[in-house]
């Protein structure tokens, strides 16, 4: 259980004082992109779907850094065809990392819980209704995908890939203050970051595909570096 001291903030009762009416929880989707143009209409739609069929209040926020292949305009008619209500794009001239896309996200999220996801179909979000409700059934500040549990599976997956998570919006503030990684590594050094500050962490077995369209965004190079990142993580933490 996380601290009073870690969270900033006094943990929640789960029930609300009597006479108050229950605020229906909101989830923010943050969905970094660059040069998903083909993936983004298919990755939308399924979410669009998982939350409607689910009956969750959501909004999808994706953040495009600049990307040569027309994201942008596709985006654009994805917030006409579902309303800005549930589709806002909030881009960026050009790449400047991961971690900075997440914050720039968190800014215009009003969901209270955040789902961070890479946005070329690595992850389905049918998923998504199981991350709730593990998360409500442990009361977890973060709950996170794995390949390593029950029938979570792996199809065409390497080590490079990033995860899927929820995060209670004010635990993935708070870590992202903490954190000073920027690229691929970040999402690493969250969990590192949550474990340190005693934050609670549900896991759910999922399956992970590989990219459907489009290329690794990965070179070698930013392997290089990424590995280079964990290293230098776990020295100092």
């Amino acid at each position: 259980m996380a601290s009073e001291e870690a969270s900033g903030s006094p943990r929640r009762s789960r029930r609300e004082p009597e006479g108050r009416v229950p605020r229906q929880d909101k989830y923010s989707v943050l969905l970094p992109t660059y040069n998903e143009r083909e993936n983004l209409p298919l990755i939308v739609w399924l979410l669009v779907k998982s939350f409607s069929e689910s009956g969750i209040s959501y909004e999808i926020i994706i953040i495009d850094d600049g990307s040569p292949d027309g994201t942008r305009d596709v985006a654009e008619q994805l917030e006409k065809i579902y309303g800005s209500d549930k589709i806002l794009l909030r881009p960026r001239e050009k790449k400047l990392g991961l971690g900075t896309a997440y914050i720039h996200g968190m800014k215009h999220a009003t969901g209270n819980y955040i789902i961070i996801m890479d946005a070329d179909l690595s992850h389905h979000p049918k998923f998504i209704p199981e991350f709730i409700r593990k998360q409500k059934e442990g009361n977890f500040d973060i709950v996170s995908g794995t390949r390593y549990k029950g029938n979570g599976g792996v199809y065409g997956w390497d080590l490079k890939r990033k995860i899927i998570r929820l995060y209670r919006k004010e635990v993935l503030q708070k870590l992202i203050e903490k954190c000073v990684s920027k690229g691929y590594v970040f999402q690493m050094e969250m969990i590192v970051r949550a474990r340190q500050l005693n934050y609670t962490i549900g896991e759910v077995p999922i399956s992970f595909v590989d990219r459907v369209y489009g290329e690794s965004k990965l070179g070698g190079n930013e392997i290089v570096s990424f590995l280079k990142g964990l290293l230098t993580l776990f020295a100092t933490t």
